[in-house]
């Protein structure tokens, strides 16, 4: 009677053990991509800011501008996947401690991360920020499905191979304003419920926003979109900003784009 009380009772704390194994602190990934590890987690809770502004490989990059102003560099040399995690936390590829919202400013001082290899966060909550502002990203890039509770800041950012970002929740603005993507990049099924701003981001080999949810503002002032803009079945409930907006070399409008998409 004992045993089969101890099998059940251990068979009771499974569950919970399962669950505290799944607890990861964010000091211990920064550790990883230290040591060259590849990063790799599924089912996970992420305690703590993932900040990966100030790894070992840090450097200043230099600057040939007149104002004091510092650019320190980091570079993830490993793969990252996060599949089904909740980051508590925030998740930081640019810091700004001087809050500036210029580089040029004088005795600004900014924190950028590039990343050499892919970047996978998918099915994942983000319940912080999330600032990938300038980021370079050499791999491909996947945030499918996943849920961003704040501001998704991806100013300036440069997405050399191909970006899907289908069936994202934005739960705050999505900035990609400036941002290149030279691949064929995907927003299909994405929710917007702030302010969509692409204001002259360049997509060089197209984009699908098929079935996108537009809540707030879809800002796509001097957007340069060649080759494919799918926005069929898309819904625009908020306000838009088209003005300038280029497709294949020609200037477009919303009206112009939807009854393409017919």
């Amino acid at each position: 009677m004992m045993r089969k009380v101890q099998v059940l009772l251990a068979m009771l704390m499974l569950p919970l053990m399962a669950w505290a194994q799944t607890r990861v602190n964010a000091s211990e990934i920064v550790a990883k991509i230290n040591r060259g590890e590849a990063v790799s987690y599924k089912n996970a809770e992420i305690v703590g800011d993932l900040n990966l502004t100030k790894l070992q490989n840090m450097e200043l990059k230099k600057s040939n501008s007149k104002y004091d102003s510092k650019e320190y560099v980091s570079t993830v040399t490993v793969p990252l996947t996060f599949v089904n995690c909740r980051f508590k936390g925030d998740v930081l590829a640019y810091y700004n401690p001087n809050n500036s919202i210029n580089l040029k400013n004088s005795h600004s001082e900014t924190y950028n991360t590039n990343f050499e290899r892919d970047v996978l966060f998918e099915n994942c909550a983000f319940e912080q920020r999330t600032a990938f502002k300038y980021s370079k990203f050499d791999g491909a890039v996947s945030f499918i499905s996943s849920r961003l509770a704040e501001e998704a800041l991806f100013k300036y950012a440069e997405f050399d191979k191909r970006a899907n970002f289908s069936n994202v929740r934005f739960g705050g603005e999505a900035n990609f304003k400036y941002a290149e993507f030279p691949q064929l990049v995907s927003f299909a099924g994405a929710n917007f419920t702030e302010e969509a701003n692409f204001k002259y981001a360049e997509f060089e080999s197209g984009v699908n926003f098929e079935k996108a949810l537009f809540n707030g503002t879809a800002n796509f002032k001097y957007a340069d979109v060649k080759k494919s803009f799918n926005i069929k079945g898309a819904d625009f409930r908020g306000g838009d900003d088209f003005k300038y907006t280029k497709f294949n070399n020609k200037q477009v409008t919303l009206a112009s784009l939807l009854q393409m998409a017919r």
